[in-house]
Formats: structure tokens, C-alpha cells, sequence
């Protein structure tokens, strides 16, 4: 009976240390996902300080590191004085998109930080970035 209780331990321990083992396998990163991946020289850009009235203009460089062509279906700001302009044709593998976006602040003071939404086909369909700028009254 001891023998028999000590193998079903051994059983058990063994079948136990390997769901442990493909649990931790399935936790790593995998080789390549496959489809359209989005990937960004920079998530933020800060205009620094800027005048009252001024519109600037910012452009981000996107890449398209997966393996099928990236396609930017929207661009989502969360305000009127943030307009953005991008790369609507589809994004080969390892080719570059543009997301240009201009900031009018006109009508603006002091620290403004604008969250701007990219919708695509990414496997990750949203990606967010981020401008600010520090608006100095007119003198």
C-alpha cells in the first residue's frame, strides 16, 4: 500500500511539473506573430513651449514589422485642435507610414497633452501616442 501511495506521488508530481512546463512555454514570446504588426520610432512628442496661435506640426514614423501589409483604417483625436494626416494605402512588411499631426493653440493655455488613437489591422488593432505642448499667452 506505501508503494503503491508513494508511485501515485511520483505520478502525480511528474504530470503536475509538466503542465508547469508548457504553461511557462506557452507564457514565452513566440517566434514571429503572424499577420500585420505596428511599431513606432516614438509613442510622445512634446512641442516644448509654444504661442498662443501657433499651429505646429509633428510627424510619426510607423513601421510595419509583421508579415502581411498594415493598414491604417482611422486616426482618432480627442479634441478639434489636434487634425492628423496619414499613410492610407497599405503598409508593406518592413516598410515605413507616415502619421502626420498638426495642434492648433488657438484658444489654448498651458499644458496640453492630446492622446491620439491609431486604428488599423495591427494583430494590436489600437495603438495610442501622445503630443503635448506648453501654451504661453500672446504678449
Amino acid at each position: 500500500m506505501k508503494k503503491t501511495l508513494f508511485f501515485l506521488l511520483i505520478a502525480f508530481t511528474i504530470q503536475l511539473s509538466q503542465v508547469y512546463a508548457q504553461s511557462e512555454k506557452a507564457k514565452s514570446p513566440k517566434e514571429k506573430q503572424e499577420g500585420p504588426l505596428i511599431e513606432l520610432e516614438e509613442q510622445a512628442f512634446d512641442f516644448g513651449e509654444i504661442t498662443q496661435g501657433d499651429k505646429v506640426v509633428h510627424t510619426f514614423k510607423v513601421t510595419n514589422t509583421g508579415s502581411t501589409p498594415l493598414v491604417i483604417s482611422n486616426v482618432l483625436t480627442t479634441c478639434g485642435c489636434t487634425a492628423p494626416n496619414y499613410t492610407s494605402e497599405p503598409i508593406l512588411p518592413n516598410q515605413d507610414g507616415e502619421i502626420e499631426i498638426a495642434f492648433d493653440s488657438r484658444g489654448k493655455s498651458g499644458i496640453q497633452n492630446k492622446i491620439i488613437t491609431i486604428i488599423s489591422n495591427a494583430v494590436t488593432p489600437q495603438t495610442k501616442i501622445k503630443i503635448s505642448a506648453n501654451v504661453l499667452p500672446k504678449n
